[in-house]
């Protein structure tokens, strides 16, 4: 008879990592200190500044992990999306996806715009949120080029006014502590997109 395998066990960068995605959602960066998260963590004090050189690195780190997984929800929608419409819609699928995650203490709103907030003008993080929202806006643009090959011109402001749609949305969304709002903003795109194919 085979002994079960074990499940490994995770690393202390991985603990620490899980450690900052719940915390920072929760409390928000600076109202979470290191000595929260090595405990939450379960390692060592020493082990935090084995993996990162400074709560600025794990909150930076932090903001790439949140922006992959977001990517991952969009490319889980995106697999099953049929046609430039629905690709545009799998983003907020995605957003909805993000939304309706099980928080510990419920949905707070873009994990990115809620760090960004915290973050002084000129911060790195606060570029790294900024890219990751410019990367939707052009995966918008994308698939709006894909679906409207003939109006190369209406691309870019037609983006840029659906990510604002989206954006709201979410902004709205971490209000209310739910989906509902994104759900509305998808069934507004939708429309939107309905019409111009019609145009």
């Amino acid at each position: 008879m085979t002994k079960p395998e074990s499940t490994p066990k995770k690393s202390a960068h991985d603990r620490l990592m899980e450690a900052a995605m719940i915390l920072f959602y929760n409390h928000g960066i600076n109202g979470t200190g290191i000595d929260a998260i090595v405990e939450h963590a379960g390692v060592a004090k020493k082990s935090l500044y084995n993996n990162f050189t400074s709560k600025a690195d794990l909150v930076n780190q932090y903001l790439e992990a949140r922006h992959a997984e977001w990517l991952a929800l969009y490319e889980t929608r995106l697999a099953s999306a049929q046609g430039p419409r629905q690709r545009i819609l799998a983003v907020f699928d995605a957003y909805q996806d993000h939304a309706e995650f099980a928080y510990e203490r419920g949905f707070r709103g873009c994990g990115l715009l809620n760090a960004a907030a915290e973050l002084e003008a000129g911060d790195v993080g606060r570029a790294a949120v900024r890219r990751h929202k410019e990367q939707v806006e052009a995966i918008l643009a994308q698939h709006l080029s894909d679906l409207m090959p003939e109006k190369p011109d209406h691309v870019a402001a037609l983006a840029t006014h659906i990510s604002f749609i989206l954006e709201g949305a979410m902004a709205r969304a971490g209000l209310e502590g739910d989906s509902a709002l994104v759900v509305s903003a998808r069934a507004m795109a939708n429309d939107m997109l309905e019409a111009l194919c019609n145009d």
